[in-house]
C-alpha cells in the first residue's frame, strides 16, 4: 500500500535532467496513481508544436482527474498543474549531475515518443546535448522562478525538495511526513 494516501495529484517538478521521469515512473508503480509524462502530451505529429491555448486546454483534460501525477517541467503552464495538485515534488538535483545525465541521455534511445513523432539516434544526441549549456545558465533561475510560481499558485499543496537520492529513496520507501517535513535531508 502507497504510504501517502492523502497525496492523490502530485506534481513532479525540476531541471531537466534532475531525474523527473524516473522518480515518477518509481513513484507510479509504487501508489498506483496514473502517470501523465508531459512530454509525450505536448508535441503533435511531427514535433509540432500545440499552441498555448492549445496547450492549456490539453492540459485541464489531463488533470481533470481525482488522481494523478504530472511530470515535466512546461514552466509557463505550472500554474494548472499546481492549482489541482495536493502535493508539489521539485528535485533539487545538483546542476552537474543534472548534465551529466543529459549528456548520458543522449547515448540512449527513449523507450516511447510522442504519437507521429520519430527521432533519430543523432537527433537525440544532439537535442540531449544541447541542454547541458542551458541546465548550467538556468541553474538558479529555473529554481527561482518555478518557487515563486508555486508560492503563487500551489501555496495549498504539501512542498516537498527532495535534494539527494537518499532523500528521494526515503520519499519512495514512506519516511517523509506527509505534512511537509522529515524530507531526510532537512529540506523544506
Amino acid at each position: 500500500m502507497y504510504p501517502h494516501e492523502a497525496q492523490r495529484r502530485i506534481v513532479i517538478t525540476g531541471m531537466a535532467g534532475s531525474g523527473k521521469s524516473t522518480f515518477s515512473r518509481a513513484l507510479a508503480v509504487k501508489s498506483g496513481l496514473p502517470l501523465i509524462h508531459l512530454d509525450l502530451q505536448f508535441w503533435k505529429a511531427g514535433w509540432t508544436e500545440p499552441s498555448e491555448a492549445e496547450w492549456r486546454e490539453k492540459q485541464r483534460g489531463l488533470l481533470a482527474g481525482d488522481a494523478w501525477i504530472a511530470d515535466g517541467n512546461y514552466t509557463e503552464t505550472l500554474d494548472l498543474r499546481l492549482e489541482r495538485a495536493d502535493t508539489v515534488v521539485v528535485l533539487a538535483t545538483p546542476w552537474w549531475r543534472c548534465a551529466g545525465r543529459a549528456l548520458l541521455r543522449g547515448c540512449r534511445m527513449p523507450d516511447t515518443l510522442p504519437e507521429g513523432c520519430e527521432y533519430s539516434a543523432w537527433q537525440r544526441l544532439r537535442d540531449e546535448w544541447r541542454l547541458i549549456p542551458v541546465i548550467w545558465r538556468n541553474r538558479r533561475a529555473k529554481l527561482e522562478r518555478e518557487q515563486a510560481i508555486i508560492a503563487r499558485h500551489g501555496q495549498h499543496a504539501t512542498r516537498h525538495v527532495l535534494k539527494s537520492k537518499r532523500a528521494i529513496r526515503e520519499f519512495l520507501d514512506g519516511s517523509v511526513d506527509v505534512a511537509g517535513r522529515g524530507h531526510g535531508d532537512g529540506s523544506n
